[in-house]
This record gives C-alpha cells, structure tokens and sequence, in this order.
C-alpha cells in the first residue's frame, strides 16, 4: 500500500504518462481539450448566458418578436429585460430566484439522509459486499458493473469507492485489476443516470425538470418517479452490455496492449478490517472502517468533485477497500479472495440495516396503499399521495433509517452527536452545486421573465411541425446532440438546466411529455462522461490506472473507455425505442406516449 500511495501522489490529479509529465493528445483529443479548456467555469458560464439573455430580450422586443400560444391562443410577445421595472426586479427578487429555485430544497433534504447513510459506512459496505459473492469471470464482471450504475446513490463518492473495489474483486479472483477498474469507472460514470434505487439525480432532475415545464404549465410538476420503471430496467440493460463488451472486447484488448508483469496487483489487493466500531479503539478503527472507507467524500472527493490521490488510497485501505504494503509474499487464490470478505461485523450490521430498510419500506407502502391513511391523496388519491409527489422526503428517511441503523450495528454511530456531524460533512460537499446554483436560479428566472423560452418553443415547435420528422428521428437527434454537449459542459445539472428551458416545452408543444425529454436526456448525458478529459473523474480514473499499470496514459483510458462509451449510448437507445414502441410507462402514471 505505501508503494501504491506514493504511485498515486506522484501521479494525482495529472493526466499524464509514467513519468508524471501530462501527454499530449493528438487529433479530435487535442482538439477537444482546447475547446473544453476555453469554456469558463459553468458559474461564469451561467452568468454570461444570463447577460445573453438580458440583450436578446432587449433585441427581440425592438424587433417586435411575438408567437401564438397553439394551447391558448394568447399571444406571447418577447420582454425587454433592460426596462426600469424589470432592472428594479432583478435586485428584489434575486434571493427568491434562488431559494424558490425548484431542485436546491429537493437536494439539500435528499442529502440529509444520503449523508448518514454514506458516513455512517453502509454505502461502501453494501457495494463491498455485493460483489463479494461471485466468483464466475462473467458474472463477477456484471455484478461489479450492476453495483457501479446503481452506486450513483453516493453521488460523486462512487468513482472513489467502486473503482478500486473492481480492481480489488477482479484481482481477488485472478484477473487483471485494470479490467476491475474500467468495469467500474464504466458503470459509474457512463452509467450513473440510470439506477435499481431512486437517488439524488432523480431528485435533481425532476427539479430542473418541473420549471421548465412550467414555461407551458404552469400547474405542471415532474415527480423523481418520472423515470423510475425505465431507469431500474436500463440498470440491468446497461450491466449486460459493459459485461458483453468486457468479456468480447475489453479482456482481448488489454492482453495485447498491457503487459502484465508491468502490473502492481499489490495495489489492487483487499485487507480484511481486524476490528468492529464496537472493540477497543473504536474512534480509531471503527469510524475509519465503517465510515471514511465506506463512502466518505471528504476522503477522496472535495465539493468540486476533485479527487485528492492519496485520501482516494486511504479511502480504500481503511475498511478494505485496496491493499496492506506489500510485503513481498505470495498469495494464493483464495488467500486473495479472502481479503474481499466483509468483516463480521459489517456483515452483521449489513443484516440489521437491510432489515430496518424492508421495515421502513413496509411502513411506507402501508401508509400509501391502505384506504383511508393520513397521507393519501386528495379523494383518497395513491398518484396524488405526499409520499410521491414529495418522495424526497421518504427517500431521505430511507437513506438516515438505513445508515443509523448501520453505524450503530456497526459502531460507527457511537452518539446521537454523530447523526447531524454526517449531515453537515454531506451539506458541506453541496457548496460548489448551491454556488453554481444561485447562477442558474438567474438564468432561469431572467429566461423565463423575457419569454425568450417560450417564444424559441413555439416557434421550434412549428418548425418540428412543418418539418414532420418522426418521434424516433427527434428522439435520435436530441440524444446526439446532448451527447456530445457533455464533452464540453460536464455537469449533468449544468447542462440540463441549460437545455431543459428550451427543449422541455418545445417537445410539449408537439406532444412529447417532460418525462420523455429527460429521460432522453438522461441517456444522451451519461456515456459520454467517460471520454471527456474535461471531467475531474476522468483524471481521477487516469490516476488508480497509473497505481496499477505505471506506464499508463491518457491513450491507455481512451482506447479502453471508447468501446464502452459507443456501445452505452447505441445500446441504451436502442432499448429505449423498444421501450416506446411497446408504450411501457416510464415510471409510475408516466405514459412513454
């Protein structure tokens, strides 16, 4: 491990070759650095484009540009935003664009209970032990890839957990660890919009989702159940194909470009935990191997999303997350597949909090499905129910139930003191995202003041009118075209609440529900994560890839990642269309069309 360590200081945070020195791309690579790199900061980029937006209201209205409503007839005429009142306007109601700015409440709730659940240690463990079951090559590869699409629930924490977790488990049974690893940094980048769990993305989503619709609608609001039965099905649809492309393409592809002895599978090893949260020590151990190891973003990822290299090497050692120093011994197989066990104690703990999650799920349902409960919708209701037009509340519960019940098992909740200490380590990893925020709550607002969105809908929508293109063909377009937008702009959120004001009522203008366009979006935004150099997680898989094989370079994770990425993205749109075609809902009282 202190080899591994040193590896990784020397290498962190660099896109570079062995030597430390950052290679250099050649050809669409290069080309896409230079671009990515002249991009300001998405907070800049949002206040320009809200400057854009001040001056093209004041253009569109000396051009006297108007539309009519094709739902009401009315006629929607563009808004100068440089007039007295509007200017007055935009110093008032700054503070209420923000705080009423529909995903910033949904994800700060949402991460009140995820946090416990990450630090309590139950994330990380969870994920630890599923893939700790299998020992089959093809199925150790789709659990692996199953637990990085649905690991999505940690958020950014994922890529520092699971990565190495697929190094430890393909290693555990002989394999290559640089396969492990890419099965993960896969799954978790390219896949983290679809997931078997509701999580925060879900949440995000709808939000952003919500107000646009309302440019349309304004009674219009998209649940974080919008996507759900297409999303848990494109889970699984996703794993099979990071499988099929790992096992036909990815195994033959390394054995002909690394060489093995060049490996340091040391670096890709497990150490069982010695010691519970309940023994002797506990602050010490306890909390290092129930907690940090287990999914703490304060070890490995800041706020950003940037990783630190050697807090991502002590994230993985503490709770048996990557290897003990090396020692120059030699392991057997199963002296190797040992060390991806979980300890007792979390085992037993994993127990507890599995059985307190079916308890609160049950609670749930029964408050949900039995007439006459409290919180049944109007006339008795079940869609119009608080507990799903307001999920992220029970969502919230879930994740804190499940991760007390979790750290206390486990001893890593050793007082009621360390509940809200969880919840302001999760608040604090949002502060990039509410700083960003506070831009595109102006935006949005400014949008939406100058009728901008939804004189561009009405006039988009009756260019898709005359243009009579099929729904499969816009689908297809719409998905290209976010795809590759997610090269340059690598914030999902970011780029959502950038193309929903526009592509949300557009579509609705021609009969395509907010639920199909984000769950479009969705599938054009995730694949391509992992060929972008522009994003942190990109340098960050680059960087467990030089632990493991030194010589290794940004063209090592490209030619690696690419075959992932194009499969993913055909792939997953390709079940989408038979989804639509079949006229499965995409979630629940979601019709696909």
């Amino acid at each position: 491990m202190a080899d591994a360590t040193k590896t990784s200081e020397r290498h962190g945070g660099q896109s570079g070759g062995a030597n430390g020195e950052r290679e250099k791309p050649k050809g669409f690579l290069a080309a896409l650095e230079r671009v990515g790199n002249a991009l300001p900061n998405p907070f800049w980029l949002f206040v320009i484009l809200a400057g854009v937006v001040i001056v093209s209201s004041w253009l569109g209205a000396m051009a006297g540009m108007s539309a009519e409503d094709p739902a009401t007839g009315d006629i929607i005429e563009v808004e100068s935003l440089l007039t007295p009142e509007n200017l007055q306007r935009m110093v008032t109601d700054a503070v209420d664009n923000f705080v009423t700015f529909a995903p910033l409440g949904l994800i700060l709730v949402c991460m009140l209970g995820v946090a416990i659940a990450e630090y309590s240690g139950f994330i990380g463990a969870a994920i630890r032990g599923a893939v700790s079951k299998v020992s089959s090559p093809m199925w150790l590869t789709f659990v692996v890839a199953l637990s990085g699409v649905t690991g999505s629930i940690a958020s950014d924490a994922v890529y520092v957990i699971l990565i190495p977790l697929g190094a430890a488990a393909f290693r555990a049974v002989g394999r290559n660890p640089i396969v492990g690893a890419m099965v993960a940094f896969a799954a978790s980048s390219a896949g983290f919009n679809s997931s078997l769990v509701l999580n925060i993305t879900d949440v995000l989503l709808a939000g952003i989702s919500t107000s646009a619709a309302q440019f349309v609608d304004p009674e219009y609001v998209v649940s974080p159940l919008a996507n759900y039965f297409f999303s848990m099905a494109s889970s699984i649809v996703l794993a099979i194909i990071i499988t099929a492309v790992t096992e036909l393409f990815i195994v033959k592809h390394t054995k002909k470009t690394i060489d093995e002895d060049k490996i340091n599978y040391e670096a890709a090893s497990f150490t069982k935990p010695e010691r519970g949260g309940d023994d002797e020590d506990a602050d010490e151990d306890g909390n290092s191997n129930g907690s940090d190891a287990n999914g703490s973003r304060s070890n490995g990822s800041d706020a950003n999303g940037n990783s630190d290299s050697s807090d991502a090497d002590d994230s993985g050692s503490d709770a048996g997350s990557t290897s003990s120093e090396s020692n120059g011994e030699t392991k057997t197989k199963e002296e190797l597949r040992d060390e991806l066990e979980l300890h007792p104690k979390e085992s037993r703990a994993l127990k507890i909090a599995g059985l307190t999650a079916v308890a609160v799920v049950a609670a749930w349902c029964a408050l949900l499905f039995i007439p006459g409960s409290p919180l049944r919708g109007e006339g008795d209701g079940i869609l119009n129910s608080p507990l799903l037009t307001d999920i992220v509340v029970s969502i919230a519960l879930l994740f804190a139930a499940v991760g007390i019940a979790y750290g206390i098992a486990f001893g890593s909740v050793r007082s009621s003191a360390d509940i809200p200490d969880f919840m302001e380590k999760g608040l604090g990893t949002l502060t990039a995202m509410m700083v960003l925020f506070f831009a595109v709550a102006q935006f949005t607002s400014y949008f939406s003041w100058s009728n901008l969105g939804q004189w561009t809908a009405i006039k988009g929508a009756e260019m898709l009118t005359r243009a009579d293109l099929p729904p499969l063909v816009l689908f297809a377009a719409l998905v290209l075209m976010v795809a590759l937008l997610n090269l340059f702009i690598t914030s999902g959120s970011a780029q959502w609440a950038l193309m929903a004001p526009v592509v949300v009522p557009m579509l609705m203008y021609v009969d395509i529900a907010p639920e199909v366009s984000q769950m479009l979006f969705r599938i054009g935004d995730s694949p391509t994560n992992i060929i972008t150099p522009m994003s942190p997680y990109f340098a960050l898989a680059l960087t467990f890839l030089q632990k493991y094989h030194k010589p290794a370079g940004v063209g090592t994770l490209m030619s690696l990642a690419i075959p992932y990425s194009i499969a993913m993205l055909v792939g997953w749109f390709a079940f989408f269309v038979v989804w639509y075609l079949l006229g499965i809902p995409l979630g629940p009282g979601v019709p696909v069309r």
